[in-house]
């Protein structure tokens, strides 16, 4: 008779509390929620009204999506009755809810999960105080205000202290008062703000890792009130196993290039590929979410903080799938490719500029200029252009590498019975990254592009006659050149036959 699982025992009965319910990270936990703890009460989903639809709309929207397809193979949408959407916004003062709703989750709530962020490395300090700083400390008072609170689980980032090489699982030292930060968002206008920006982040690259870092502190000063924790998830993923292997709806990071790739738009990618990347799949950051929480309400004591993080445990390096990579595009191709799809890694960040002028930027004029004579929305350019503003922000995570250390996630994950070590995996080890790679892009494939596995058969037949055009492209690109060299130099083709090798040479260098 295998064992009782202790963490759905525990959240049984329990109405929760989540914001940020609607974004990566919020939909998947959901739908693991709902699926493995049956008994569970409300779930309280802090939502705003968004493209001109009231909450009570957004969440008639939610067995729509995929990743509610296993959970509705064993149960009704009558599943879906146990979650009320309660209006809100982190970003207003106490979270922009009414006295009703306020009372109603003071009354009812038991566990709180904060999710909710603003991710935009482009923000300037004053949205990023807005919504990561100010909602962590206003979710925090409503938790105080919560009459029968058993845990309070902030999710928080690894990369707060990406201004470290090597980081540990506990709170570092605030980088500045929080006081201090919270009046200059107050009393100085934009333009002002925006310049005194490199004094105030100090070591933080941007103003998410920032405000994240001082949300973390406003998570410790009520651990002594009630129990709280604190998981860093690394860059996340798409899932590894649950709901679906490779389900994903983030187009962030691998994700997002991958689905480019596929398309044949993305042929470049600027990459320290000996480096370690921190992936971390959705699914393990779900289970650790719920796990950390039960242990905490156990506990009932203290603050501890996990790394939800592969770099120290099963690490990933991009060499290990660099020569399976085009493979992979192109065993399982896209119908909706619009060139022939080959992706090369660049190792620094003005050799993919040199690159993208010719790979990206050309073909992506020629092909913007097609859509416009079809009909079509020309995309490409203004997509390629995006890609290179947002370089120099994106330039330290690009090529630095980081240790996270992981400890109290291992320790964690002892605690575990067998059945919840099923149930609620957190054990990263005996992921095969090859593999599980093969299942993220059929999930991008999937999920991202919306192609279902019985396009198989068309795609593959439209990338034979999408590398036919990419051959011919080459030709004439060279014979181009070849004629343009002849011209310069004054010399026939036959006489300078040696430059459609050496033009072939120097454009397999970009």
């Amino acid at each position: 008779m295998s064992e009782q699982s202790q963490v759905r025992a525990f959240y049984s009965g329990k109405n929760f509390f989540i914001t940020g319910g609607t974004g990566f990270v919020g939909i998947c936990l959901i739908e693991k929620i709902l699926r493995t703890i049956p008994d569970v009460g409300k779930l309280y989903l802090l939502m705003r009204p968004k493209k001109g639809k009231d909450i009570s709309e957004r969440l008639e929207e939610f067995p729509g999506n995929p990743v509610f397809e296993k959970l509705l193979e064993t149960q009704t949408k009558d599943v879906f009755k146990k979650l009320v959407p309660v209006s809100g916004d982190v970003g207003q003062e106490d979270l922009g809810l009414s006295e009703t709703d306020r009372k109603l989750l003071i009354d009812n709530v038991n566990v709180v999960i904060h999710s909710a962020a603003t991710l935009d490395f482009e923000d300037n300090l004053r949205p990023t105080v807005k919504i990561n700083l100010l909602g962590t400390r206003r979710v925090m008072q409503l938790c105080k205000e919560i009459k029968d609170l058993k845990v309070m689980v902030h999710v928080s980032s690894a990369y707060v202290n990406s201004y470290l090489t090597e980081a540990h699982e506990k709170v570092y030292d605030a980088p500045e008062d929080v006081e201090k930060v919270i009046a200059l968002v107050e009393t100085m206008n934009d333009d002002a703000l925006i310049e005194i920006e490199p004094q105030v982040l100090k070591d933080h690259p941007n103003t998410y890792t920032f405000t994240k870092h001082l949300a973390e502190h406003e998570v410790m000063n009520c651990s002594d009130i009630f129990p709280c924790t604190i998981v860093r998830p690394t860059m996340i993923v798409a899932a590894w196993k649950e709901p679906r292997p490779g389900w994903t709806c983030s187009k962030v990071g691998p994700q997002g290039f991958l689905m480019g790739a596929a398309k044949g738009v993305v042929r470049r990618l600027p990459l320290a590929k000996q480096n370690i990347a921190d992936y971390i799949p959705v699914d393990i950051v779900v289970n650790q979410l719920l796990v950390a929480g039960w242990h905490a309400a156990k506990e009932k004591s203290g603050l501890t903080v996990y790394h939800c993080s592969s770099s120290t445990q099963k690490p990933f390096r991009w060499t290990m799938l660099e020569s399976q990579v085009n493979e992979m595009l192109h065993k399982y191709p896209l119908k909706s490719a619009v060139w022939y799809p080959h992706l090369e890694f660049v190792p620094t960040l003005w050799m993919f500029r040199v690159s993208a002028i010719f790979i990206h930027f050309f073909p992506a004029i020629l092909l913007d200029m097609l859509l416009r004579l079809t009909g079509g929305k020309p995309i490409l350019f203004r997509l390629h252009k995006n890609v290179w503003a947002s370089l120099g922000r994106l330039e330290k995570f690009i090529f630095n590498e980081w240790r996270f250390h992981n400890p109290n996630t291992r320790d964690l994950c002892k605690t575990l019975n067998s059945t919840d070590s099923e149930l609620f995996n957190i054990d990263i080890s005996d992921i095969e990254w090859v593999e599980y790679f093969v299942s993220l892009h059929l999930g991008v494939r999937r999920y991202l592009n919306k192609e279902k596995e019985t396009t198989l058969p068309a795609a593959r037949s439209k990338d034979t006659v999408l590398l036919i055009a990419h051959i011919i492209w080459q030709i004439l690109i060279v014979t181009l050149l070849w004629y343009f060299v002849a011209c310069l130099t004054g010399l026939t083709m036959t006489q300078s036959a040696w430059a459609p090798p050496t033009i072939y040479l120097l454009y397999s260098f970009l």
